[in-house]
């Protein structure tokens, strides 16, 4: 049995950068032998295989054939006489095609390593243009590594563009764009994902609510940025500043979707714009399957993001409504949420990524000042039902009248 470390563990240990799942590749094997190894089969299209003890996943080599569009349309061939070279050669990127044998000798057949040292995501080969999932996976390295100075090489944005442009991304399976979204999100500079699909044409198929908001213009005394797309990228980057929450950063990511939506004739006011924004995040949310969490945060943050930035001027009966849209007195954490998604507004627009937020703290402190009020209280003077709520509603503003007088 031959075996080799491959794919990201070998790219990030050239890096060094922290190994996490490492990923092995079996060659001249057969799924019998393996078995016969008290390896476990876990792939039924793929010859894959837990290790008996480590539990890392073992992959006999293979190579694919594809058979028509989409990302299941591939015929696999784990032949025993399947060489290394042969398997990494359907790999995506040529940084993700090295691999490394048990003596610690690197494997390198695609100039993986020169590609690692001039920073550049390359294809490995044609093949590439094959599997759909590819376009977003680059786009998703080049956010991971955007960081390090990496970028993606021009044959290969080239090649994306043209897998665009032939509808194969129009095939990639819903959970797959929300799989690949997702991590994107969790990376440093997120904005980079999205600018990546933007430059191949991908995001105005994946995601076309967001892709119009590249040439909105905006107020210049408000956004000195002007174009909404961009705000919307600057505002993400700023999102990664304050929470490491991806429901946080999608809710960033959608908080300006209606000014897509705003009739030319408006440019560059927008106003409506955020409930017009609803309709394109719930659309967007259904078509790929997104948790409840981020499509609630998402609405709650399009519909009362400006709330936040008037929070000085607002009644305490305003605050106390929106608090209570919020949901925040039964679930305090998304109140945090909601205030960092507006923070990361407020602050993403070129020269204010410093700019004071005030009004903020002021909805802070009327939600401390709101839920200290004893709702025992107002039982024990025999109150219950629709009393119980209004009592309990009108003691709250009250209570918020109080802290903002002080």
């Amino acid at each position: 049995m031959q075996i080799y470390l491959v794919g990201g563990s070998v790219r990030d240990e050239l890096l060094g950068l922290p190994v996490t799942d490492r990923d092995w590749v079996v060659v001249g094997e057969t799924p019998e032998q393996m078995l016969q190894q008290n390896f476990q089969q876990v792939g039924k299209d793929f010859p894959v295989f837990l290790h008996p003890s480590s539990k890392e996943e073992y992959a006999l080599a293979r190579t694919e054939r594809k058979t028509g569009q989409g990302y299941y349309a591939f015929v696999c061939n784990a032949d025993p006489n399947v060489t290394l070279e042969q398997d990494l050669a359907r790999r995506d990127l040529t940084i993700n095609a090295i691999a490394k044998s048990q003596d610690g000798k690197i494997i390198d057949p695609y100039n993986g390593l020169q590609d690692l040292k001039s920073k550049v995501l390359r294809h490995v080969s044609p093949a590439f243009a094959e599997d759909p999932v590819r376009v977003l996976r680059v786009a998703r390295f080049a956010a991971r590594f955007a960081p390090l100075g990496f970028s993606i090489a021009p044959e290969t944005m080239a090649l994306m563009t043209s897998m665009v442009k032939a509808g194969e991304v129009d095939a990639l399976v819903p959970e797959r764009v929300w799989q690949e979204m997702l991590k994107a999100l969790n990376e440093d500079t997120p904005s980079v994902f999205f600018t990546s699909l933007r430059a191949c044409a991908a995001l105005a198929r994946i995601f076309p609510a967001l892709d119009k908001l590249w040439g909105v213009p905006q107020k210049k005394e408000w956004h000195p940025e002007i174009d909404t797309g961009i705000h919307v990228m600057l505002a993400l980057q700023q999102a990664v500043k304050f929470s490491l929450k991806p429901e946080v950063r999608f809710a960033v990511l959608c908080h300006d979707l209606g000014k897509g939506l705003t009739p030319r004739s408006e440019w560059p006011s927008h106003k409506g714009h955020e409930e017009r924004g609803i309709k394109p995040i719930q659309e967007w949310c259904d078509k790929y399957r997104a948790p409840n969490d981020f499509k609630d945060l998402a609405i709650k943050v399009a519909k009362w993001h400006l709330l936040a930035h008037r929070a000085e001027e607002l009644r305490p009966d305003t605050i106390f409504k929106l608090l209570k849209s919020l949901n925040a007195f039964r679930n305090p954490e998304i109140l945090e949420d909601y205030l960092l998604a507006c923070k990361a507004d407020a602050t993403g627009r070129t020269g204010m990524e410093a700019k004071e937020c005030p009004g903020l703290d002021i909805i802070r402190s009327a939600f401390v000042a709101a839920q200290k009020v004893d709702v025992q209280e107002l039982i024990k003077q025999g109150l219950e039902g629709e009393k119980l709520g209004l009592a309990l509603s009108k003691a709250r503003v009250s209570a918020i009248e109080h802290k903002l007088a002080q």
